[in-house]
């Protein structure tokens, strides 16, 4: 799997932070680099090798984007401040954002949403007008596939668990005039047999009725 270093991070980052799946990394990280990580981190920043998504969280800055105005995109800051609290393997794009990453959602929106194993408070992004949502959810339980983001390879919910998923909550993230076209975007993309499979196992067939209704 590509490692941040693979794809051309630049010179002046410590390795350790360097090799990361997806391009976040926080304070709390470099405690055993730095004797005073925050200054450091700060130093980084107007250097244009660090950029703050959010109050102790930064994206590594790709080498061929330094000096430029470079910000990733809500859904790669979103399931990077995921991955950076709970492991890249525990953070799942979900909900709007999936619907989103599998082009269902054609505009931007201002809020993303990321399935992890405990609870977290919302995050208010330091760069832009939006907020991260976190879900509990059982992250291995979840069906994802691995999407490219600009930040990293990030799990995503899967187009048929992504239906299911907005069915069910269609509240999550307060847009729900976003919901019900994307979930006729994305039925004709999905397998109906593993759509069956999955809203049984996940106890979801309420909502996945809801969906092929057009009531979700």
């Amino acid at each position: 799997m590509p490692t941040l270093a693979d794809r051309g991070t630049t010179a002046g980052l410590p390795s350790r932070l360097a090799r990361r799946t997806i391009a976040v990394v926080r304070p709390a990280d470099a405690a055993d680099i730095y004797a005073q990580p925050r200054p450091e981190f700060q130093r980084l920043v107007r250097r244009g090798l660090l950029h703050r998504l959010a109050n102790g969280y930064y994206a590594i800055v790709p080498r061929d984007r330094i000096g430029d105005d470079w910000r990733p995109t809500l859904e790669a800051a979103a399931v990077g401040i995921g991955a950076a609290a709970a492991g890249p393997e525990r953070a799942v794009l979900m909900g709007l954002s999936a619907a989103r990453m599998h082009g269902a959602i054609p505009r931007a929106v201002g809020v993303a949403v990321v399935a992890v194993p405990r609870q977290r408070g919302a995050v208010e992004l330091a760069d832009r007008d939006a907020r991260v949502i976190f879900v509990r959810r059982d992250t291995d339980a979840i069906d994802a596939e691995r999407l490219p983001t600009d930040l990293g390879p990030a799990l995503v919910t899967g187009v048929e668990q992504t239906v299911l998923d907005l069915a069910h909550r269609p509240e999550l993230g307060g847009l729900p005039d976003e919901v019900h076209p994307a979930i006729r975007a994305l039925l004709p993309r999905c397998d109906g047999e593993r759509l069956d499979e999955l809203a049984g196992a996940q106890r979801l067939r309420a909502a996945l009725r809801r969906a092929r209704d057009g009531i979700a």
